[in-house]
């Protein structure tokens, strides 16, 4: 291999799904030895890219040189054979196996007899983390290890097959500021070894500190690739959002009534410090920030999907406890989650009972009715289907997004959480979704809406509401903010 060129370029990479352009002539060289930042607000593309780079989705056109050998797509055992090797952001470990056990998950040396061969496995190991000079037992528990352990475990698992190219997708967020030197001490070590780093992160500090280029990316486009050096977080934040007037939508502002919902001092589950606000009826409150803020932790909270540990909730003034999500329904709080496939939607069953589902539930042991609500419903919504009994997974994206939608219209709710309500759907049907949301804040309903598409965020949006790291952090004017300012505010940008 010449140690001079490219151990990677990835060459004009396109990728769309359906109506939505994932990527658009995407380009990125790589060389030995360099960490390469890729950056870009939420939606960008920097997850799709490295999926085609992984082998986990095929591009539509482009070419993937690695070492010299070119590819029009990968498989995940060809990205391999390549030597590619990608660190996610979570890390997915089995806590019964050791570690050991899982940096040869799926991929065991098995003995003469046809067993595990566990001391080559715990061997190998040492041997890779002896190399990094990091403090891990290849015998001990995942169970046992701190997030940081489990990080480097991760990356101990990439290291086994000693790849040319590293991936490491949000490697720090579960890492505290030591851990945090440490690894980055690691990144150093490995690009000194002539590993070829592609390094993400919505930390453009620490961006900054360890990269040699950075490449932003925005709308699935390139929109720069320069050297790191002279660059500030602030110049970042500019390129990351810049964006045509013409991605906003024109909202018919309501008028602003009494307070829907207050919450004071709510904790739990990824929000550690007390969180607190108001929104009116007539009103949207945006929630913004990047991957891992706790946006959709602090919506599952109010849904009672998961349990608060402290703080209070008042509905049109009057004291309520949020439990689950029956004791949400019964006090007028519906919500539109993000996944719709895995949590919104009862797919293999009918529009019908998808969009009476929440109606029937407070109607009791005997419903009646069911058919005319959904009869309705599908006429007001403007829902696409061959009738009310059709399986509501013969939808498309946006019409499936009405039925969530409709389930809340159906019992009247007072207070609507929508987060990401416009995700996989086209322009049109995002277009309709928006003219919806505007009918609920005429009719004096009051909107939570979590959305990481910043267009969408500042035209529905009355106030903004920035989250960083589970911490509600400031609620800003949404008419007098910006993307930059946004954007900015979501990083913790402070210079000039």
């Amino acid at each position: 291999m010449d140690s001079s060129g490219p151990i990677l370029t990835l060459e004009r990479i396109s990728k769309r799904y359906g109506a939505t352009r994932a990527l658009v002539d995407v380009s990125l060289t790589l060389a030995p030895g360099e960490v390469h930042a890729l950056v870009g607000e939420n939606g960008a593309g920097k997850s799709t890219l490295m999926k085609v780079l992984a082998g986990a989705v095929a591009p539509d056109a482009g070419n993937i040189v690695i070492s010299g050998v070119t590819r029009a797509h990968l498989t995940p055992r060809s990205a391999m054979a390549l030597g590619v090797s990608i660190v996610y952001q979570d890390a997915d470990l089995v806590s019964s196996l050791t570690v050991a056990q899982n940096v040869f998950l799926g991929q065991e040396p098995v003995g003469r007899l046809g067993l595990v061969d566990g001391a080559t496995q715990s061997r190998i190991t040492r041997g890779v983390i002896d190399k990094l000079g990091v403090d891990l037992d290849p015998d001990g528990l995942a169970a046992r290890l701190s997030p940081a352990q489990r990080q480097l475990t991760q990356i101990v698992r990439a290291l086994r097959t000693e790849p040319r190219v590293l991936v490491m997708d949000e490697p720090t967020t579960s890492l505290g500021r030591t851990e945090v030197r440490h690894l980055m001490g690691v990144v150093r070590g490995l690009a000194a070894r002539g590993i070829g780093i592609i390094y993400i992160s919505h930390l453009l500090d620490e961006v900054l500190e360890i990269a040699d280029r950075i490449t932003v990316l925005k709308d699935g486009r390139t929109v720069a690739s320069r050297p790191a050096a002279g660059l500030t977080s602030g110049d970042l934040a500019t390129l990351m959002v810049g964006r045509s007037a013409t991605a906003f939508f024109a909202r018919d502002r309501a008028p602003v009534g009494d307070v829907a919902l207050r919450v004071v001092g709510l904790t739990g589950p990824g929000i550690p410090d007390p969180v607190s606000f108001e929104v009116r009826q007539g009103e949207v409150l945006g929630f913004g920030g990047l991957v891992g803020a706790g946006r959709t932790e602090l919506m599952e909270l109010l849904f009672g999907s998961v349990h608060a540990r402290s703080g209070h909730m008042f509905l049109d003034g009057r004291a309520v406890r949020i439990g689950s999500p029956h004791q949400a329904v019964a006090a007028g709080i519906g919500m539109v989650t993000e996944d719709r496939a895995a949590s919104g939607l009862f797919r293999g069953r009918s529009i019908r009972e998808n969009l009476a589902a929440a109606w029937t539930e407070l109607q009791g042991p005997v419903v009646r009715g069911e058919r005319e609500l959904a009869t309705r419903l599908v006429d007001t919504l403007g829902i696409v289907a061959a009738g009310v009994d059709q399986d509501v997974s013969r939808l498309s994206g946006g019409n499936q997004q009405k039925v969530v939608i409709g389930r809340w219209l159906a019992i009247d709710a007072t207070v609507l959480l929508f987060d990401e309500p416009t995700k996989g759907v086209d322009i049109g049907a995002k277009q309709e979704i928006y003219r919806l949301i505007g009918d609920l804040l005429r009719r004096g309903k009051a909107v939570l809406l979590v959305s990481s598409e910043l267009p969408e965020l500042l035209s529905l949006s009355d106030r903004i509401a920035v989250m960083r790291g589970g911490r509600l952090v400031d609620i800003v004017d949404a008419r007098a903010a910006t993307e930059q300012v946004l954007m900015r505010a979501f990083l913790g940008v402070t210079d000039d």
